[in-house]
């Protein structure tokens, strides 16, 4: 089909007039919706105050050399100056051609992933149940979620007692079954299995609850319909279940993998990263360069920046998949 030359001048035109009006679409917005702007305001100004600026001084920081010895402090009355230095990516180096860095990453991947998968799975089967008829659905409800209102420090704390090698309450019905007791926290093997168990009992609850909601908004007819066509429990929960459920498992996945591998408290209250430092992920490590020895402030905050590139290009990534996929997450 022919398109004359003034209706393609016209569209340039148009085009060219929208680019111009951006700014002015901004300004009518901020002027329309003042009040939302003003609501939403000293959110951001806190969020700048108590996220931008540590992240802002701790990428500079990353930058130079700052340990304990050479950083800015006052001292009584006697001010001594910073005297570190602009290193540019040496720290970056540094840790990514360490083996320690490849090591903690090894472990917090296995950890983030084996607790992921134990939380989904666990949360969804629990989830199903919770979605049939049954006597006490309530109290059952109440008592699954409690373990996701304890705080995780005190949780922590419980826990470490109950896998005391001499007076912990696992060992101790071990031993009333004429078992040997465990060095639960002694041994590298059994300490990772401990701080998963901890994290999933943790965990599950906000998965649990997640996915009832999303299987209560799966409509009945459905299922009925499938019934009646002939397809078992199985094909039913393959067919209906799943793909009902798609939007907030998405969600709660990457919620989960972003919460697990950064699981700050478990690992450092219940192992304190031991034995030696086997059980220590990559946020606990960063922790004990900057507060452990001779503290090393520049080394930490490189330990920070390639956690948060990790966690946002895994988020990036895992949207793109997902929109490839259809999904409008």
């Amino acid at each position: 089909m022919a398109v004359s030359t003034g209706q393609v001048k016209a569209a340039g035109g148009a085009a060219r007039g929208s680019r111009r009006d951006s700014p002015g679409r901004l300004r009518r917005s901020i002027a329309t919706h003042w009040y939302a702007w003003a609501m939403i305001a000293p959110v951001l100004i806190v969020m700048a105050a108590l996220i931008g600026w540590p992240l802002v001084r701790g990428l500079y920081l990353s930058l130079t050399d700052a340990t304990e010895a050479n950083i800015g402090r006052t001292i009584g009355v006697n001010v001594i100056p910073a005297t570190y230095e602009f290193v540019g990516l040496d720290n970056y180096l540094q840790i990514l051609t360490s083996s320690v860095f490849w090591d903690k990453l090894l472990w917090t991947v296995v950890w983030t992933a084996a607790c992921v998968v134990l939380h989904y799975g666990i949360g969804l089967g629990l989830a199903v149940m919770l979605n049939r008829k049954l006597r006490f659905r309530s109290l059952y409800r109440v008592l699954l979620i409690l373990p996701w209102a304890v705080p995780a420090f005190v949780a922590a704390f419980i826990w470490r007692y109950l896998y005391n090698s001499d007076y912990g309450v696992i060992n101790g019905f071990l031993k009333m079954a004429g078992l040997t007791g465990v060095g639960w926290l002694d041994d590298p093997t059994t300490a990772k299995i401990a701080v998963i168990a901890v994290n999933v009992w943790i965990g599950v609850p906000f998965m649990m609850v997640a996915l009832l909601g999303g299987l209560q908004s799966i409509p009945a007819e459905l299922y009925e319909a499938a019934e009646v066509d002939g397809a078992g429990p199985w094909q039913r929960f393959r067919a209906i279940t799943l793909p009902g459920l798609r939007q907030v498992s998405t969600t709660v996945v990457l919620l989960g993998t972003i919460w697990t591998f950064n699981m700050f408290p478990i690992i450092f209250l219940v192992t304190r990263g031991g034995p030696g430092s086997e059980t220590e992920i990559l946020v606990t490590y960063a922790f004990r360069e900057a507060f452990t020895g001779i503290r090393n402030y520049s080394g930490s905050a490189a330990w920070g920046v390639i956690i948060l590139a990790m966690l946002v290009v895994m988020a990036v990534g895992y949207r793109r998949t997902l929109r490839s996929q259809g999904d409008p997450w």
